[in-house]
């Protein structure tokens, strides 16, 4: 337990800051979920929108601190090569 009151306050905002992580995060997986549901179904057009979708949630939180750049740049590279392949099928 933290003894002095500046590492009480930075325990205090690091639990703040690891639920809107956990939030963000949880919100990016979702939008992958239903993007690899639709790509599975083979439904085009709502596979294009679940891209585009989670493509806007991965930039919102890789422009936090929440997520790397290049991590989010592989993840969107990743779907789009998932959705490319069932563009090309």
């Amino acid at each position: 337990m933290a003894h002095s009151l500046s590492a009480q306050k930075r325990v205090r905002q690091d639990a703040k800051k690891r639920m809107i992580n956990r939030s963000r995060k949880s919100a990016v997986k979702t939008d992958i979920k239903k993007l690899e549901l639709a790509v599975k179904e083979g439904n085009v057009e709502k596979a294009q929108a679940q891209l585009k979708a989670a493509q806007i949630e991965i930039d919102k939180v890789s422009s936090t601190s929440t997520m790397h750049k290049n991590t989010a740049a592989r993840l969107k590279s990743r779907l789009t090569k998932k959705f490319n392949a069932l563009k090309t099928k």
